[in-house]
C-alpha cells in the first residue's frame, strides 16, 4: 500500500498543530512538527535560536528530518497520514530570510511529492507568539505568502482551509481525503 501522505502547511501561529493534535484525538495517524524539536536541540546546546543565528544548518537539520517522515509514511500500511508541515516549507522559510540553500533542497522537494497540501491562513485572533516562535503577525503574513509561493512553485495546488473552529476545520480537511 502506498500510504497518501498528506501535509498541513501555513504560517506561524496558524493553528496547524492544534489541527494534528485533533486529528490524533480522533485516532488518525499524525506526523507532528519537527522544528521545535530542533530548536529545543539546540537550546540546550546553548543556542538561543539556531535559525536565526544557522539559518542554513538549522534548515539542514529540519529537511533531513522532513525526508525522514516521509520514508517512514510512505509505506506505512494505511491510506493516508497527515503531516504537519512539508519538505518545501524549508525552503520557503530560507527564501523568506533571504538565505542561500544548496541545490540539493530543491532537488529533494521535486523529487518527494506529498498527495495533497492544506493551507492555513494567517489569522490573527488566534496567533500568539510563544519560546520557540519568534514571529510577529507582520512576519507570519510574510511567511505564508512565501510559503504559498514556495508550494506552487513545485506545481502543488493549496487546498485552503476556512477560519472555522478547530473541530470543524479537523473535519473540513478531513471530508477532502476520506472516501
Amino acid at each position: 500500500m502506498n500510504t497518501k501522505q498528506i501535509v498541513i502547511t501555513g504560517g506561524p501561529g496558524t493553528g496547524k498543530s492544534s489541527i494534528i493534535n485533533e486529528l490524533l484525538k480522533r485516532g488518525y495517524p499524525c506526523m507532528e512538527e519537527v522544528s521545535r524539536q530542533v530548536t529545543l536541540e539546540a537550546r540546550e546546546n546553548g543556542i538561543e535560536q539556531l535559525f536565526l543565528t544557522e539559518p542554513l544548518r538549522f534548515s539542514e537539520l529540519l529537511l533531513e528530518a522532513r525526508l525522514k517522515q516521509f520514508h517512514d509514511s510512505q509505506n506505512a500500511e494505511i491510506p493516508y497520514i497527515f503531516i504537519d508541515r512539508g519538505m518545501p516549507d524549508v525552503l520557503a522559510y530560507m527564501d523568506y530570510a533571504s538565505a542561500n540553500y544548496p541545490d540539493h533542497f530543491t532537488s529533494t522537494c521535486e523529487a518527494h511529492r506529498y498527495h495533497s497540501v492544506f493551507n492555513l491562513a494567517p489569522w490573527e485572533t488566534i496567533f500568539v507568539s510563544d519560546s520557540e516562535r519568534y514571529e510577529d503577525f507582520d512576519q507570519a503574513v510574510q511567511i505564508h505568502e512565501q510559503l504559498v509561493k514556495t508550494y506552487e512553485r513545485f506545481g502543488y495546488h493549496l487546498i485552503d482551509v476556512p477560519f472555522e473552529s478547530i473541530e470543524k476545520r479537523a473535519d473540513f480537511i478531513l471530508n477532502f481525503v476520506s472516501p
